[in-house]
Parts: structure tokens; sequence; C-alpha cells
């Protein structure tokens, strides 16, 4: 990048913070934990707070460059980094304060899921988000946020009461229901495609514990569980939800039951995780009550710094018979041993919304699936991607249009705006007022 009078002026504000290609810890501050994705930016600026965004804003509009942003990282598509052009890094911005008598939190833009439980968690509290404790807020809340607490108090989105943002031309604005409201309401789902979100104000909810855990059955048993799995789910009630599907085992794949009980009545979630068990002989039988930042651990060994991994994700209406032996069918046919076949439950509060109060708009009951490919590096790509692919394919006849943007990848710009239903002309209104010029590219890409 040419060493402009706006980019000297950013160096001389950022000092070391603002990392080039060549300089010291470069290399480590382009990457992610997902080694398949490798982008070579041009500048990546550290942030400390929202005047260090702006600056960077305005800098990469002067000088025409693409422009990133990395909150929380986890993207396995890799949409914080942009070949040639520059990073805004919230990395350093992962402050929470909890506001316990009002039950909000305040949260920096790069803070991480585990950073909210844990300041929550002294106070009783807890935060929706999604099952993996890495997870950043920011890009949870904007592209909706599936997770545990969904059924009892919605997506993450319908938890976020107001944001600070920084948009296109640099200025700072809160987005609230009492403040630019219409930038309040696409930020509830429309993903990074209006500005950066510097601080947001997230509503906290009273769970001194939740019951959960894993269930895991010999792999011939994965269509009786899915089966089962679809029945019990049908008329559970909101306090329950529940993944399944097939994940790593010693001797290949297993398929997997992961209730979360976040019900007042232990004895009734124990009742219905008892039907759960009694869909086949479980191997593994591990579920107790624990404090949800326990929970939210579950899942974060699946997630192994440089490995390589490809996602895929269909939406179902229901995991009919056809999707489970389909499903079942991919499981014995995967080629990594890292590789996994989630099945997500959307329900409850969140699909009682109403479609047109956010932008995400698919608010009835359904299954998101993930296809998840992981392999070691080193290996040639092609035989994953062909399987992950298939799976898809497969199932394509029970799917539904659209899909969950935080799961799509760059590739699936029409999918995700079929997410949007009758919410998307309205999205793309604001786009074009809040950022004209295209400077933010998320999925899917609304100009």
């Amino acid at each position: 990048m040419t060493d402009s009078g706006a980019v000297r002026a950013l160096r001389d504000r950022l000092g070391e913070r603002l990392i080039a290609p060549g300089d010291g810890g470069f290399d480590a501050a382009r990457r992610v934990w997902n080694a398949d994705v490798e982008r070579h930016p041009a500048l990546i600026g550290r942030c400390a707070d929202a005047d260090e965004v702006s600056a960077v804003v305005r800098v990469a509009r002067d000088e025409g460059r693409p422009l990133s942003v990395r909150a929380g990282g986890h993207d396995w598509a890799g949409r914080a980094l942009r070949d040639g052009g520059m990073v805004v890094d919230l990395t350093g911005m992962r402050g929470v304060t909890v506001d316990p008598d009002g039950r909000v939190a305040t949260v920096q833009g790069g803070a991480l899921s585990s950073d909210l439980i844990a300041a929550a968690a002294p106070h009783g509290l807890v935060a929706t988000t999604g099952v993996v404790s890495g997870v950043g807020l920011a890009g949870l809340t904007t592209g909706g946020g599936y997770g545990p607490l969904i059924g009892r108090f919605g997506l993450a989105a319908d938890n976020l009461l107001s944001a600070d943002v920084v948009l296109a031309d640099g200025r700072t604005v809160v987005a609230g229901p009492e403040a630019d409201a219409d930038l309040w309401w696409a930020l509830r789902g429309g993903g990074g495609n209006f500005g950066v979100v510097t601080s947001l104000r997230l509503r906290l909810h009273e769970l001194p514990s939740i019951l959960a855990g894993i269930l895991l059955f010999p792999p011939d048993e994965g269509p009786a569980v899915l089966n089962g799995y679809a029945e019990i789910v049908a008329t559970g009630p909101d306090e329950l939800t529940v993944m399944t599907g097939f994940l790593p085992g010693p001797g290949g794949p297993m398929a997997f039951l992961c209730p979360f009980w976040c019900g007042d009545d232990q004895a009734a979630g124990e009742r219905l995780i008892g039907r759960l068990r009694s869909l086949g002989r479980p191997v593994v039988d591990r579920i107790e009550p624990m404090p949800y930042a326990a929970a939210l651990r579950m899942f974060d060994a699946n997630i192994v710094e440089g490995t390589h991994c490809l996602l895929r994700s269909r939406w179902l209406a229901s995991v009919s018979s056809h999707a489970a032996e389909a499903l079942t069918s991919a499981a014995y046919g995967v080629t990594s041993p890292f590789s996994a076949l989630v099945v997500n439950h959307f329900h409850g509060a969140a699909a009682k919304a109403d479609p047109a109060g956010t932008a995400f708009a698919h608010r009835v009951p359904h299954h998101p699936i993930e296809i998840i490919a992981t392999w070691t590096p080193g290996e040639p790509a092609d035989r994953h991607r062909d399987w992950a692919d298939s799976v898809a394919a497969a199932l394509d006849p029970v799917a539904l249009p659209g899909g969950y943007p935080n799961l799509l990848g760059p590739e699936d710009d029409a999918r995700a705006r079929d997410s949007f239903g009758g919410n998307l002309g309205r999205l793309l209104d604001l786009k074009r007022r809040y950022d004209p010029d295209a400077v933010f590219s998320a999925i899917p890409a609304l100009l």
C-alpha cells in the first residue's frame, strides 16, 4: 500500500498496532483458526476504541481499499480478511460491563461469548449465545444468533437493545428503538452490511444453572435417534433445545443428542431427557446440572486451531425420514475422522417473534443443518469438499429456500438473500441509505 498522508497519519495514531506485510507479527495477525483461509490484507489496524475504528474506515475509503472487520474471527469462511484490503481489527476491544439490576450488559465489538458469560455469571445471569464459547458476540448477534437458549429467550438478535456503529463515512451513531431505529432493525439479522459495531447492549436473563450434556450412541442407532429426536422436539416445551447428528468418535462417527434444559422445573427436564436417552443404547451418558459457561464449552474441542474446515448448510422444516437416512448414510461415508453433521433446532420464543420486527425473517420452527468437513494440513481438499457437497445435495429435495447467513459461504449470496423473504426489499433500501458505495461486504452482498 502506498504510504500516503492518510496512512502516515494512521501510523502516527496506532503506532505498532498498525500492522503491514513484513512487520513482526503480521502473519499471526492475518491468521484465523481455519487454516483453509489464506488471505493477505494490505494493512491491519488493531483498534482500541470507536475513534480509531472511524480513522481506519476513513483511510480505507480514501485509499479505495476493500475493508473487512475482524471481531471474534470465528467465521469459517474468513470474511474477517480480504486480499489487498484493510482490516478493522477489534480483537483488543473485549471489555464487558454488567448492570445486574437492569439485567443489561454492555460489550465491546471484539468481545467473545465467553467474555460476556464470565462477567454475567457472578450475578446469576446469562446471555443468549451460540454453542461455542469463542464466537464473537457482534457477528453472532447481527447475523441472528441461534443457540441453546433460543426456545426460552429467542435469538441473540432478539436481545440486542442498542448498538454503537461506525458507518461507512466514519461517523459513529447509536442504533436503538429510540435512535436510528431503522439501523437497529437492520442490525438484528442483516449481518455486517451496515457498519462496524463497536459496542452492543444486550439483555441478560436469570439462569443460575442449566441441565445439559451429551448422549453418544453407536452409529447404527442413528436413524432411530434422529427419528425419535424429530418426534420429541416437535411437541417439546420452549425450555428444551436439542442438538443431534453425528460427531467424531474413537472408532468413527457416533450419533449424538445434546439437550439443553433451561426451565425452572428440573424434574420436568429430567423426564424429557429420559425420553431422549431411551431412543437407543447410549455408550456415553453425561448429563447434569451445570453453569451455563460449562455448557457453552462442550463443543469447544471441535474447533481446533490450524485444521482445515469447509462448511455446507441447509434449512429443513423437519427432520424427515429422508433427512435421517441421508445424514446416516453421510456419516458412514465420512472422509475424515474429524468431520461432523449437526442438526440444530429453531423454535419457541425465536419462532414466535414478528417476522417483520427484525431483519431476521424466517420465524417458523425449522432445523439448520451443519455439514462440517474438517481435515488436517497437507491433505488434498477435494474429497472432503466432495463429501460435504454430496451431503448437501442429498438434503436438497427436503430443504427450504435460503439458509442461515452466519453459516453460508461466499458463493451463497443467492441463498442468503432468499433467507430474508419479505424483508429483503427493506434491507436493500437501508443498504443504499447507510452504505451506498458498498464499503462493507457481508453475506449476502446487498449491493
